[in-house]
């Protein structure tokens, strides 16, 4: 990922210039080199300005020929920005240029310290790449691009960018942990990337098998017990209240390392990218990181259940009944959905230790939500009205969308069991509602809960705006935006 400096003046020799024109502005910037020449350039180019919309020419100036990129910034608001800084990273990452110059000194009006920051946030966002196990890539495609440096910025930018900054951080690290393979990252490495987060304040319990087994962990369990990871149950705290709020808000995330789908295996194609199914855990670890990084004032807690799903001689069968640490009991139909099985467990020892009265789960939980929904929407379920209002909110102003989905009494009987409380699965038909259905069975009373089915969202086939193909981040800056926008005063 690319780094951000600030300077107050153009320095001598800067041979990449970057240049923000808002919608239809082009005539209130001070263009360098030969002004007619270069708007005739971006009228052929038909550019005008709009958001993420980008002019890349070479111009010469005193005998020094240097590239100038127009990037367009729309209406500027937050999301215009940052598609402009994420359009101006996409052109210049691999082009062998090694710093751009954002000059702002030559706008008639600059934009503020918040748009500046968001701008940025878009540049390092899409800037963020994973190539550590290639050894080979060609010359051409390797980044080369280093430094954002931002001439002219306004006045308050540096706490502005501290806050867009400590974001940025969280979602690199969701990204990197959904990223990583499953023989390089498991429950244990997962716990090990975490340990970093007790450097911004956050407080941090591991529990192992022994202790979720005396908790009576049996759901968590049962889907662990294929594999040779020992599972864990990660417990992350941050109080920016300093006490003064007593419960704090709970974030659950499905951390299945690996799903195989265990004795219900999975079909060989395509099931390698089965390592991204702790994208839900990937994205609490990440908001916790984000919020202690730019020091919330608000209690939180997130819990990441972490499991591998292997099929071995000792993985359990469809048909085994398990008790869950509430007491219910659970008949596995069918292994390969686990998640839930993790998460059940998850939330009912969350609730037993601080007793929450919101509580948000999120998981990569069923492919009937990539169905239903495709890769623009992560699913939401909720048993509150404005709980629900709330997270979607906070998803649309950073760009995780949300879209919500029923539960209700008439879905109950189709995961009822003949032989215990429950089974892990209902018929195929409403099967994102049934899973929802189950987990809200899990649910004490009076706590207000959602869950966020985001299957579709973890993992991208192709570029998206702030993201190369890959990991997303999904979930980081909506639980952050969530938290800001209802939680800190």
């Amino acid at each position: 990922m690319i780094s951000l400096r600030f300077s107050a003046t153009l320095p001598q020799g800067a041979d990449c210039l970057a240049i923000p024109v808002a919608k239809d502005g082009l005539a209130l910037v001070t263009l360098p080199g030969a002004p007619g020449l270069v708007q005739a350039a971006a009228k052929a180019a038909r550019f005008d300005g709009a958001a993420g919309s980008v002019v890349d020419l070479h111009l010469a100036e005193a005998g020094q020929v240097f590239r100038l990129v127009l990037v367009g910034t729309g209406t500027e608001r937050a999301d215009d920005m940052e598609k402009a800084g994420a359009a101006l990273s996409a052109r210049l990452l691999t082009s062998g240029e090694t710093a751009v110059h954002l000059d702002l000194t030559r706008l008639a009006q600059r934009p503020s310290a918040h748009q500046v920051a968001r701008l940025a946030a878009g540049a390092l966002l899409r800037s963020w790449r994973h190539d550590v196990y290639r050894t080979r890539l060609a010359e051409a495609k390797k980044p080369s691009l280093a430094d954002l440096v931002v001439v002219g910025a306004p006045e308050g930018i540096e706490a502005a960018w501290a806050e867009q900054a400590a974001i940025v951080e969280g979602v690199a690290l969701t990204r990197t942990l959904v990223a990583e393979p499953a023989n390089i990252l498991y429950p244990e490495s997962f716990v090990a990337r975490c340990q970093k987060l007790k450097d911004l304040g956050v407080e941090i319990e591991v529990l192992g098998e022994a202790e979720m087994r005396a908790a009576g962990m049996g759901a968590l369990l049962g889907v662990a017990q294929g594999s040779i990871r020992e599972p864990k149950l990660l417990v992350m705290r941050w109080d920016g209240t300093k006490g003064a709020v007593e419960k704090p808000v709970v974030f659950v995330g499905k951390g299945v390392t690996f799903d195989t789908g265990g004795i219900s295996l999975k079909p060989p194609g395509g099931m390698e990218d089965m390592k991204w199914d702790m994208g839900g855990a990937g994205a609490v670890a990440g908001a916790m990181m984000a919020l202690a990084g730019r020091k919330a004032k608000a209690h939180v807690v997130g819990i990441c259940g972490l499991v591998e799903n292997m099929p071995d001689g000792g993985a359990q069968r469809p048909g085994d009944v398990v008790t869950s640490m509430s007491g219910q009991t659970i008949e596995v139909i069918n292994t390969d959905a686990e998640g839930r099985l993790v998460l059940c467990d998850a939330m009912t020892w969350v609730q037993k230790r601080f007793k929450p009265e919101i509580m948000v789960d999120l998981a990569t939980l069923t492919g009937a939500m990539i169905i239903s929904l495709g890769h623009e929407y992560g699913g939401l379920f909720s048993n509150n009205d404005d709980l629900a209002a709330q997270l979607t909110a906070a998803g649309k102003s950073v760009g995780d969308n949300l879209w919500r989905f029923p539960i209700g009494p008439a879905y109950d009987k189709l995961i009822d069991s003949p032989i215990a409380d429950m089974k892990n699965v209902g018929p195929r038909e409403g099967g994102s509602i049934t899973a929802a259905q189950f987990l809200q069975r899990f649910v004490d009373e009076g706590v207000k809960w959602a869950h966020l089915d985001i299957a579709g969202m973890v993992w991208a086939a192709k570029p998206g705006t702030l993201w190369d193909k890959g990991a997303t981040g999904f979930g980081v800056r909506l639980l952050d935006r969530f938290v800001a926008d209802n939680f800190e005063g």
